[in-house]
């Protein structure tokens, strides 16, 4: 382990960490990868007085929040603990895997079997190899956001010596479904998310109709070479699972067209914002690996399961859509092959997910006997229609983790830890220790 000199920003002094971990940790003599993290303490604080919380950022594939000061939740973190913020392996500033670095693996073939090794099951051995050099072997608190979740639940199955209590927001994943069973589940849900987002502005209708009609008609080329189609228009769903989403996506096709000498055509404003919130540049892994984080049974692959539950619902069918007088459905968290072939960060990767797809081997990620007989004090947010993780599946596994205890709300969507974070942090830490 290796650190830089600290720096300091309002109200909390921050320290750069680098470890050294295995790509395999059932092979530690074998190739290794580098993860950074960075610790965050309270301006006037003593962190060797401290204990430690582990954050583990949603995704797959994002690095951890890059706050500036104490926002959000990290605000009432630093009343007690000393933080610390893990790029989980192949984000951020942890060894990055994208289009530019991992052509240096070889192969497609070489890079599916090097990101195989980028699930949950390492990500939590990462965080077990660098403990005890960062707490003297004691043990830590985490906090799990979305799929930090999911990797919190797995640490619950496989390394729970090493938590002193697991809080878990909005991710609390079903121990057993297959992968076609989370989009089943799904899609329900977003349809209703789409329903309401049209019930509070139905002037949306029309306006989502008509461009999806003109790029059905006429695909648009955003700058950098992104290919905006149809169905690339109709993931922007995945606004409406969170907090302020629906407002987002309803100010968005407010202003989407512009006049023009050879008529309506969309914005470069409009274009231009469509592309910041659909393009995987900043985080391809999330892509590439999203539908692997459900893959457990070691003889079925994934197969492009959100694709293929897709295709027996007309209802998100564009084409059928724009035949007839309905509104027009929104996707929300799914990946698709066609992401392959529109957004030029995951097309040269797009053998490589093809081949993740179709992988078989996966090992299950969760224990349930182990966590019928759990120990650790754990607490987690569900909200009521999560659109990104279904409620059902959490219930059902909260009633399997022996001690879990839930707050379910309906006050936040699937960002509540970012939107409420201070409130929802000091719930969790009061359900963990009996004070609520």
């Amino acid at each position: 382990m290796t650190f830089d000199r600290s720096y300091r920003q309002p109200g909390v002094v921050l320290t750069d960490h680098h470890f050294t971990v295995p790509l395999d940790h059932t092979r530690p003599d074998g190739e290794h990868i580098e993860l950074y993290a960075r610790e965050a303490v309270a301006t006037g604080k003593d962190p060797d007085t401290l204990p430690w919380l582990l954050y583990l950022e949603g995704g797959p594939g994002f690095g951890a929040r890059r706050f500036v000061g104490r926002q959000a939740w990290l605000e009432r973190a630093l009343t007690e603990y000393r933080v610390l913020l893990l790029d989980q392996r192949g984000t951020g500033r942890s060894t990055p895997a994208n289009r530019q670095t991992l052509p240096l693996r070889g192969t497609p073939e070489r890079q599916a079997e090097y990101l195989a090794h980028f699930r949950a099951d390492s990500i939590v051995r990462d965080a077990e190899a660098i403990r005890p050099g960062l707490t003297g072997g004691a043990p830590w608190t985490v906090l799990g956001q979305s799929f930090g979740g999911f990797c919190t639940t797995h640490y619950l199955s496989t390394a729970p010596e090493g938590l002193t209590a697991a809080l878990i927001t909005g991710g609390l994943p079903s121990l057993d479904a297959t992968a076609d069973e989370v989009y089943e589940a799904a899609y329900p849900r977003i349809e209703r998310k789409n329903r309401a987002h049209y019930a509070r502005y139905p002037m949306d209708v029309e306006r989502a109709r008509r461009i999806a009609a003109h790029l059905a008609e006429r695909p648009v080329a955003l700058p950098g070479g992104y290919r905006l189609t149809t169905e690339a228009f109709q993931s922007l769903g995945i606004l409406l699972g969170v907090g302020d989403g629906s407002h987002q996506l309803h100010h968005l096709l407010e202003d989407a067209f512009v006049p023009t000498p050879s008529g309506p055509a969309l914005s470069d404003a409009f274009l231009e914002n469509v592309h910041a919130l659909l393009s995987f540049a900043g985080h391809p892994l999330y892509a590439v690996l999203h539908e692997s984080i459900y893959a457990q049974d070691p003889a079925v692959p994934t197969g492009w399961a959100a694709e293929r539950v897709r295709t027996g619902l007309p209802g998100f069918d564009a084409e059928k859509t724009l035949a007839g007088d309905e509104p027009l459905l929104f996707t929300g968290e799914t990946i698709h092959p066609w992401h392959f072939a529109t957004d030029p960060a995951l097309a040269p990767l797009r053998e490589t997910a093809d081949l993740l797809a179709a992988r078989t081997g996966w090992s299950p990620l969760y224990d349930p006997a182990r966590l019928a007989a759990n120990e650790v004090p754990v607490a987690a947010a569900i909200y009521h229609d999560d659109m990104y993780v279904d409620t059902a599946h959490s219930l059902h596994t909260a009633r399997a983790v022996r001690g879990l205890r839930t707050w379910v709300t309906d006050e936040f969507e699937h960002d509540g830890v970012r939107a409420g974070g201070p409130r929802i942090l000091d719930r969790l830490l009061a359900l963990v220790r009996d004070e609520a």
